[in-house]
């Protein structure tokens, strides 16, 4: 399976349970695509899997430091980092 064929799943609505199941797969046959890390990157982000998804955002940064992974690291740890002091926070 090609990436042009996975970036074609996930914009019909494929589960990103599968979707990470084909991008592992390619990901085993193709370590230096940034682009596949970045994509399973956003995947284990929708699924809740913060850890997951900024280690595959950092490994497509060291691969290719133009990836769009770079946007969304940034914007992944503007979310970690937020804390609204008008609300309770233990």
């Amino acid at each position: 399976m090609t990436i042009q064929e996975i970036r074609a799943h996930i914009q019909e609505g494929y589960d990103s349970e599968k979707c990470i199941q084909m991008l592992d797969l390619y990901i085993a046959e193709h370590p230096e695509d940034d682009e596949a890390f970045y994509l399973r990157g956003v995947r284990y982000w929708s699924l809740g899997r913060r850890s997951l998804a900024i280690n595959d955002y950092l490994t497509a940064i060291r691969l290719n430091p133009e990836s769009k992974a770079t946007m969304a690291i940034k914007t992944s740890y503007e979310i970690l980092n937020y804390y609204n002091k008008d609300l309770f926070n233990p």
